[in-house]
């Protein structure tokens, strides 16, 4: 894996890279070059990345723990006296 696929693949980084270019034109009126929209695409990817993923596991955690507790409860339901 090259270390630019860390976060993104080719493919991705060059859809995100485009659609970096059309939002700064027509918000911004800023042209910015492939390679240049590339670069700020991976930039942001580094920066924000870990917390993004870490909010997603946190995120799963919390849901398998929900799931795990009405699992519990259920097999408690079954258990015999």
């Amino acid at each position: 894996m090259k270390s630019d696929e860390r976060y993104l693949t080719q493919p991705q980084l060059a859809e995100l890279a485009s659609q970096v270019q059309q939002y700064l034109a027509g918000e911004h009126e800023v042209e910015l070059g492939g390679f240049d929209a590339q670069a700020l695409v991976l930039l942001v990817a580094e920066r924000l990345g870990p917390a993004i993923y870490n909010k997603a596991l946190a995120d799963a955690r919390s849901a398998l723990d929900t799931r795990m507790e009405s699992l519990q409860s259920a097999l408690w339901e079954l258990e015999r006296s």
